[in-house]
């Protein structure tokens, strides 16, 4: 890439969101009385809260979203937690683990956490490289758009693209981001890519949180930390697009669960405040994550069947409170359903291969994961030892079988219930994998058990620890360390900078990159770029800060100029009204890109196919992978510099 790549360049981001996400986090969980686990597992939905309460209304009342809204937001919502408790009723007394067992976790989450990140980071190709898929792009511009405008508007990052008619995006993903590009100056891909190393150690995170709620041992706490950052399904598969919202939602709905729980257990103000606020956060990152928190816990209400009737009437408030602080998500979300058409995906999978991918963890995994596999049978053989987790078989069930019928069928019904997922196997797999992970945490657990057992009858006064030892050690060392490079190789083959198939299209250059570079230097505030459909240049306003015509490579609802301008742009000497869509959009410049993308069977669109030459453009920068033109417009300089990059 141009811009070089450090050590500190590759901290600095990840530190920074570290601090706007768990610093809100933990003053709003402390004041709402969450103490230890539950404190630090809550902090970053609690952290993605505040900008998904206040996010959307920030505009309503004339303000912008930057580090001082952000703070006083924050501030505002820990005084209403603070003020929960003066409501507060008895405490719920819990599982007491040791020192050594608390730090034994500790540790397995660190290590976790930085298997998960390493992947990413290495099969990127570095802090600094650009994902190349299809989704990325849109994240990417949102975050500049959110930090250099402050628009916190939930229709803002629609405005993107679809600049005309205006299009609901929920941005509780890239509001932190944006305060994150803003706080460090580092690259936008930067930005993405710290959020997305992150993701895996905010899974682990969560699972932790969650055994130790439910009353796990710490094995299992730890031993589900590690194989859920080692499932390819879960994470890396999801961000294949990359799903980069979706799978940060999937990481964060362990906590939605412990809020939920702790609330039935206790329904008081302050539980049902943390409740709330979670679920928002959920909504806010992804439209379909609240759907799939619901469905995720039906199995706990299932379990709880006694209390079934009073905790459904003690959730009503909930539902009603929570309704209010979601109202903007809520009506954003029915907009985008009477207003975008849904045509799901098609069913490619046959029943037979669907199973043994669900099974055998091999999803989107280069191979097949059987030690994971093997982990959850025996998970299941102690099946009765998981105590209050053993709900969460039935959420694995019940989003199992969701996947395989999506994966393998197109009936109509089919597509009505899996529409909060887009009809989309890769999402509702992940959320499988999820509770699949943590019976595979168990069943290393139980291995842990046996050999306490039996190394109980040598030397009693270390044979647990001696066992935790042997048993995650040896899941690292039999999946080298937990499909470490089997992840960071399919990062790297999907949408990294590495692939390793050496004709593996690139869908963004260097030289594309530095182009975008240029343009930003030369175009001066509000200027437009022209571009075209899938070349890559859907990146400039991420890497340049100049807006483009098309900002996604999303193809439906594409606006009228849109398409008139890449249909007829080649006109604008002769054709009135491609200068009227010039001049409506502010367009001074125009960006070629290789079209590495013909790879795919696509083709540069007919208004942008045979610029060069042409009497109202003008080459100022040209490299082998990229040439911008300006457009010579009235009152325009006839002179200008052009700069021939080497090569």
């Amino acid at each position: 890439m141009p811009i070089s790549t450090s050590g500190w360049s590759t901290l600095w981001p990840v530190c920074a969101f570290l601090l706007v996400l768990g610093a809100p986090g933990l003053l709003v969980g402390a004041a709402a009385g969450l103490r230890g686990w539950r404190l630090a597992g809550l902090a970053p939905l609690l952290g993605y809260a505040v900008g998904g309460v206040f996010g959307p209304l920030l505009p309503l009342i004339g303000l912008p979203f930057n580090g001082f809204s952000f703070v006083a937001c924050t501030l505002l919502l820990t005084a209403v937690a603070a003020g929960t408790r003066r409501f507060r009723g008895d405490v719920i007394h819990e599982r007491v683990w040791t020192p050594r067992a608390h730090a034994g976790v500790a540790a397995c989450l660190l290590l976790a956490a930085g298997i998960s990140a390493y992947a990413v980071f290495s099969g990127l190709g570095g802090i600094n490289a650009i994902p190349q898929g299809f989704d990325a792009p849109f994240h990417a511009n949102g975050i500049r758009y959110i930090a250099e405008t402050g628009d916190s508007g939930l229709f803002g990052l629609g405005s993107l693209h679809w600049y005309d008619d205006g299009l609901f995006y929920p941005n509780g993903y890239h509001l932190p981001a944006a305060l994150v590009f803003q706080l460090t100056g580092a690259t936008v891909p930067a930005v993405l890519n710290a959020h997305t190393m992150l993701s895996g150690g905010l899974l682990a995170l969560s699972v932790v949180t969650m055994v130790r709620h439910f009353g796990g041992r710490a094995v299992l706490a730890g031993a589900s930390a590690l194989t859920a950052v080692g499932a390819t399904m879960v994470t890396y598969g999801a961000w294949s697009s990359p799903l980069l919202p979706y799978t940060l939602a999937v990481a964060l709905t362990p906590l939605i669960v412990v809020a939920g729980h702790r609330y039935l257990r206790r329904p008081a103000f302050d539980t049902g405040l943390v409740l709330a606020a979670g679920a928002v956060a959920l909504l806010a990152i992804h439209s379909s994550a609240l759907f799939g928190g619901l469905l995720f816990v039906v199995p706990l209400l299932v379990q709880r069947w006694r209390t079934l009737g009073r905790d459904l009437a003690a959730l009503l408030p909930i539902l009603l409170g929570g309704g209010v602080l979601a109202l903007p998500h809520l009506l954003g979300a029915l907009h985008l359903a009477g207003n975008f058409t849904y045509t799901g995906w098609a069913a490619n999978t046959t029943p037979t291969q669907a199973v043994g991918e669900l099974l055998l963890f091999s999803h989107n995994s280069l191979d097949p994961q059987l030690l994971l596999a093997g982990a959850v049978v025996l998970g299941l053989i102690g099946f009765r030892r998981l105590g209050e987790l053993r709900w969460i078989a039935g959420s694995a069930a019940l989003f199992g079988v969701l996947y395989l019928v999506v994966a393998t069928s197109d009936h109509p019904l089919v597509m009505a219930i899996s529409r909060p997922w887009w009809d989309d196997k890769f999402r509702l797999v992940a959320m499988a994998g999820l509770g699949m992970c943590v019976l595979a945490g168990h069943g290393i657990a139980e291995v842990q058990r046996v050999l306490r057992e039996v190394g109980g009858r040598v030397a009693p006064r270390v044979a647990g620890a001696l066992a935790a030892v042997l048993a995650l050690g040896g899941f690292l060392v039999l999946s080298q360390g937990a499909y470490l490079r089997n992840n960071a190789d399919y990062v790297a083959l999907t949408w990294g900078n590495t692939a390793r198939k050496p004709e593996a299209v690139v869908v963004v250059t260097p030289n594309e990159a530095a182009a975008m570079l240029e343009l930003g230097k030369r175009a001066k505030p509000g200027e437009w770029a022209m571009n075209d459909w899938f070349d890559g240049s859907v990146w400039t306003y991420a890497i340049g800060g100049v807006r483009t015509i098309i900002a996604h490579d999303e193809r439906a609802g594409r606006q009228a100029d849109t398409e008139l301008l890449t249909q007829h742009f080649a006109e604008y000497g002769t054709n009135a009204a491609v200068r009227d869509a010039v001049g409506r959009r502010n367009l001074h410049w125009v960006l070629v890109t290789a079209k590495s993308g013909e790879a795919n069977a696509t083709r540069r669109s007919p208004g942008m196919a045979a610029l060069e030459g042409l009497p109202f453009l003008e080459v100022v920068y040209r490299n082998p992978d990229a040439t911008l033109y300006r457009i010579l417009r009235e009152h325009q300089p006839e002179e200008t510099n052009v700069v021939a990059a080497p090569g």
